[in-house]
């Protein structure tokens, strides 16, 4: 018999309460076949845990160290002081290599030289020949594989931080950045193309061309662009005080180079230590060769160079050593010419690109009014103007700023411009 719809109503607001199966069915839902099992598992686990520490005598507070009444503070100072200072070493030469007898020729400076085995803590595949080593005064064991011996202030070339200058930011150099792009990034990216040809991608670059022209600007994009480690050396850096300290921190600055999978090393200003060579008669400039020929030697001596590209900036080619402009050593010479008027109006949006500005500007005007200027230049005209801006007490710059500005730098400082004895020397 059906029931009441009164006795319905009755049951919905007194509903029967769940009984012990209900709740286990409940309890259930949603749970996979070893969920019980492996929640019992991680119980014990924990309770094993808690057991093992206090057997141990561990607090909470202090799990890792010792319980204090185990500690020996005595015999540990003891043991530190008794640790010796490690000598440091050249490993000259390996006896009977990639064997068990193997033995080592060592040689601490302004002591002797000593035949010793390894240390407990080193692996015989840890050591090679010519490397730097740290030896125990007692029985002149080998300790520890050192670092190469490395200038610090060779070190400090080395570009960490990307800089934030991209391809788009270099105005007016198309051809010059296709074919920086070319010797640098597509034997990085595609070596396979240069294996199947059978060549070597060309190593070297020169950039020449006016002051102002984007040289160093392009390198900065170049830096950003590519993975491989960058170094800057300005050629100034390496003229020193002493014979053959320039040498030598070239030759260190290459080492650091091979070091790395892939390196750019960019010389900066490179006339300063690559001029031709003659003789004063005072013999002032024989140091400044040195380190010339050091490099000329590294570029394409005996040692083969790796995976090494060199860029090389200077606004005098003229002075310039012709054995280091040779193929081989500095296979492209890339011209940084002065920009042509489509290139001008590109470095003059480049620059407003960030600048507050009114609409409309004829920047192809402004560019016509600016022959045979430089990117830096152009770079100065955009500055000037916003100078005018400021001093008006305006938010925005307009065309009339950048007309005065044009006069009085173009027009005004004409007599300072590079481009006229770059021209003259070149």
């Amino acid at each position: 018999m059906a029931p009441e719809p009164e006795d319905e109503i009755k049951d919905e607001k007194n509903p029967r309460p769940l009984d012990e199966d209900d709740i286990a069915l409940l309890k259930t839902y949603g749970l996979g076949p070893y969920s019980t099992s492996i929640k019992k598992v991680e119980k014990e686990i924990k309770e094993m845990a808690k057991k093992v520490n206090d057997l141990c005598g561990i607090m909470e507070s202090d799990t890792g160290l010792a319980a204090p009444s185990q500690w020996d503070l005595v015999s540990d100072k003891q043991m530190m002081q008794e640790e010796q200072p490690l000598q440091v070493a050249r490993c000259t030469k390996i006896i009977n290599p990639n064997t068990e007898d193997a033995k080592y020729v060592i040689n601490v400076k302004q002591i002797a030289k000593f035949v010793v085995g390894l240390g407990d803590k080193v692996s015989p595949t840890d050591i090679e020949e010519g490397m730097r080593v740290g030896v125990d005064r007692n029985k002149y064991q080998i300790q520890i594989p050192l670092p190469p011996k490395i200038d610090p202030s060779v070190t400090m070339m080395t570009v960490e931080e990307k800089p934030d200058v991209t391809y788009n930011d270099v105005g007016g150099c198309k051809e010059q950045i296709e074919k920086m792009r070319e010797v640098v990034e597509l034997p990085m990216l595609h070596p396979e193309k240069f294996v199947k040809l059978g060549i070597d991608p060309p190593k070297g670059v020169l950039c020449y061309g006016p002051p102002g022209t984007g040289k160093t600007l392009l390198a900065r994009a170049v830096a950003n662009r590519t993975d491989a480690c960058f170094i800057r050396v300005i050629g100034s850096e390496l003229v020193q005080k002493y014979v053959g300290e320039g040498a030598r921190m070239v030759r260190e600055l290459f080492q650091m180079a091979r070091s790395k999978k892939a390196c750019i090393v960019f010389f900066d200003e490179v006339d300063a230590i690559g001029g031709a060579r003659f003789d004063d008669g005072v013999g002032g400039d024989n140091e400044v060769q040195r380190t010339m020929l050091e490099i000329v030697n590294q570029l394409d001596g005996f040692d083969a160079r790796g995976n090494i590209k060199v860029l090389m900036a200077t606004n005098r080619p003229d002075t310039l050593d012709p054995a280091l402009l040779r193929p081989g050593r500095l296979d492209r010479k890339v011209e940084f010419g002065l920009p042509d008027l489509e290139s001008r109006t590109q470095i003059f949006k480049i620059h407003t690109r960030t600048m507050n500005c009114e609409r409309d500007i004829r920047f192809e005007l402004l560019a016509r009014l600016c022959p045979n200027s430089t990117g830096a230049d152009i770079r100065s005209v955009c500055t000037e103007a916003g100078m005018y801006a400021i001093r008006a007490r305006r938010k925005t710059v307009t065309e009339k700023d950048f007309l005065d500005a044009v006069n009085k730098v173009i027009k005004g400082y004409q007599k300072f411009s590079a481009t006229p004895k770059y021209m003259v020397y070149n």
